[in-house]
């Protein structure tokens, strides 16, 4: 043996038996050096978040991107696994069903589809949606104030939005024929259809619709429209922003005014909405996901929200390229983009 083990254990031999002579039964025993009092911190916990949206395009992306800052500015450490469906509705089961195999912690559905897709897959994962217009309708919560289990979000489409949309249009374009391009397989699209009909009643506008089953054929759409509509009215369906591009060159070339549903598709040429902001609404829906990820509420007890502003905006750019006469009265009601 080393000798320096040899001097090591002598001594504590001595120690231990000095200790046992001297030490009063009613002393506590002094802790050791190296006993902390203190607990060693907690080892940060990461969450995996399942994010998935039907296609990409501004409105939804930029919901996305609001869900991530709520989730940054909580301070939470997240991995996110996001997967786009690129518009097909096959690839939103596959997805949905890849997000329970791993297990995530919570998922996070940008579209009315995708929602459906996730809650088809798991009752028991979390889901947090955003960019949803009608989740009543589309059977994903009973009532606003009635979640699911395992489901909540904040919807993209304000109570007023159909009925204040309808009377610009009758009081800018009296007895306009108002075309309207949906995808008739998005659960979305028909809601706001009906609630189109719905607002019109009673007015002089009439409805001139088509049906398209992806953004490919939007333009074909748009020019069917062209010599048999006045003005375009666009809702948030999907497929359709997604093929706005097209949109607003039928729009443009033919002197059609384009009414648009988010501010993102004004941006990208449409003449006026009653637009929500889609980052707020992510926002929102990430601050849910902060309560429900850090153990606070369940889904079940965070009430279905609506967007909190509706704002009346109107791109002069795009009016000039469509032909609109500009009314003065516009840069006192409405925010003005040059």
């Amino acid at each position: 043996m080393k000798k320096w083990m040899k001097l090591v254990g002598t001594a504590a031999v001595g120690l231990i038996a000095l200790t046992a002579c001297g030490q009063d039964s009613s002393t506590p025993a002094e802790p050791e050096e190296n006993q902390s009092s203190e607990e060693a911190p907690a080892e940060e916990v990461t969450f995996k978040i399942g994010a998935t949206q039907i296609v990409e395009h501004p409105s939804l992306d930029a919901a996305y991107e609001g869900f991530q800052k709520a989730i940054e500015d909580a301070g939470l450490s997240v991995t996110y696994d996001f997967q786009s469906a690129q518009g097909d509705q096959n690839n939103v089961h596959t997805i949905a069903n890849n997000f329970v195999a791993d297990n995530v912690d919570l998922i996070f559905t940008n579209s009315t589809v995708s929602t459906l897709g996730a809650l088809n897959a798991t009752n028991e994962i979390p889901i947090v949606f955003a960019s949803v217009s009608d989740p009543v309708s589309a059977g994903l919560v009973t009532a606003l104030d009635e979640p699911g289990e395992n489901i909540t979000g904040v919807i993209d489409l304000h109570p007023e939005f159909t009925q204040k949309t309808v009377e610009f249009i009758e009081e800018n374009f009296e007895g306009a024929r108002v075309g309207i391009i949906i995808d008739s397989g998005e659960q979305n699209s028909i809601s706001q259809l009906e609630a189109v009909k719905a607002a019109m009643k009673g007015t002089s506008l009439t409805l001139v619709e088509r049906s398209v089953d992806s953004s490919a054929v939007v333009a074909e759409a748009a020019r069917s429209l062209a010599d048999r509509v006045d003005v375009f009215l666009m809702t948030t369906d999907n497929t359709v922003v997604q093929g706005l591009g097209a949109l607003v060159g039928v729009a443009n070339d033919n002197n059609i005014p384009l009414i648009v549903g988010d501010p993102e598709s004004l941006e990208g040429g449409g003449f006026a909405t009653y637009g929500v902001d889609f980052f707020s609404i992510g926002y929102r829906a990430g601050e849910m996901a902060v309560q429900i990820l850090k153990g606070e509420k369940a889904p079940s007890e965070i009430n279905v929200e609506i967007p909190p502003e509706l704002t009346l905006l109107i791109n002069k750019k795009a009016a000039e390229e469509q032909g609109v006469e500009w009314n003065d009265e516009w840069g006192t009601i409405a925010e003005v983009i040059e």
